[in-house]
């Protein structure tokens, strides 16, 4: 059997370095810990039973580790996914421990803290990104976690999920628009490091191909997902691009941005320029005119994600554990026949 002594030989570091490092404690060199995590991989280290049983010892906590700096998980999208997690969560008889951390090193010392701290029981994970480096530590750590939402469409999602089949709906979104006779037809995208932002834009381009429409890259921008961004980022469309008859938005937010600004301008939402948006959150309906968007059932994502934890964590077999929910549109007043 391998021993902690047998990885100090291997690595030259100190048997309390690597107690810590393998532990998750936030005071090792992310580089050392890489190393002696690679170092009991390769001699097939396997910690000692006495600690594997503390370690395992339920502590009916769910983590779930949110961007402090970034106000859109403050809109309602994510007041609905946090309802859904908990509600379920009191039904399994398990608490959920939330903590804030802008993305980086800070974020990633708390999943230390959380899963080598032994305080939590699974993870949930919000909002992937490319290459996230949050997937990889807990596929390190062989610690139970799920994901809100399946890696880019260029990384293989080798993990419990579950996902808005948001291509399509996007997809569905353009060609109601083009079925309004809309030609000239724009793109709000989330910024491109977040996983499901290329197949968002994978569905508007796959609309404009089956109408045999142009695909036109000064058409389509990033933004924040925020009201605010949507407000800038139709001005600049417009001031360039007056021809402009539609926006589609990945999400509502930017939607109801682009709507604020549309209207500063005196054009008549619905009428002179059409917006959908993504998601449905509560406000959509209300708003006027009301949101042409895309429903994704974000508060059963919330429960689902949290019962096919639980089930992880007592090592039984989901059901599912790659689930791609279908994506419904939405009409309402916010668009309308090209004039």
């Amino acid at each position: 059997m391998v021993k902690l002594k047998d990885l100090a030989a291997k690595t030259g570091y100190s048997v309390t370095t690597i107690s810590r490092a393998l532990g998750g404690y936030s005071d090792v060199n992310e580089q050392t810990r890489q190393q002696i995590i690679d170092a009991a991989h390769e001699l097939g280290y396997e910690p000692h039973e006495p600690a594997r049983q503390l370690r395992n010892q339920r502590t009916q906590t769910i983590g779930l580790i949110i961007p402090a700096n970034d106000q859109s998980f403050s809109n309602d999208f994510f007041n609905l996914l946090l309802r859904g997690i908990g509600d379920a969560a009191a039904l399994e008889g398990y608490d959920v421990l939330i903590s804030a951390h802008a993305p980086g090193k800070s974020e990633m010392d708390a999943y230390r803290r959380f899963v080598g701290g032994g305080r939590v029981d699974g993870m949930i994970v919000a909002r992937t990104r490319q290459s996230d480096e949050r997937l990889r530590y807990l596929k390190r750590m062989q610690h139970p976690f799920v994901v809100s939402g399946r890696s880019s469409p260029t990384e293989e999602s080798d993990f419990g999920y579950i996902d808005a089949d948001s291509q399509t709906g996007i997809r569905d979104a353009t060609e109601h628009l083009i079925a309004l006779g809309h030609r000239e037809i724009a793109l709000l995208l989330p910024p491109p490091d977040l996983a499901y932002t290329e197949y968002r834009r994978r569905g508007y381009a796959d609309a404009l191909a089956a109408a045999g429409l142009p695909y036109r890259e000064a058409y389509v921008l990033h933004g924040d997902l925020l009201r605010e961004g949507g407000f800038a980022l139709t001005n600049a469309l417009l001031n360039q691009f007056p021809a402009l008859t539609a926006i589609v938005c990945a999400n509502d937010l930017m939607a109801l941005g682009a709507t604020a600004a549309a209207q500063k301008r005196g054009l008549v939402v619905g009428r002179d320029l059409s917006i959908t948006g993504f998601d449905d959150i509560p406000p959509a309906e209300y708003a006027h005119p009301a949101l042409t968007t895309v429903h994704q059932p974000v508060y059963e994502i919330g429960q689902r994600l949290l019962h096919m934890l639980v089930q992880i964590i007592a090592r039984k077999t989901a059901p599912e554990t790659q689930i791609l929910l279908p994506a419904r549109l939405i009409v309402r007043d916010s668009t309308g026949e090209r004039r």
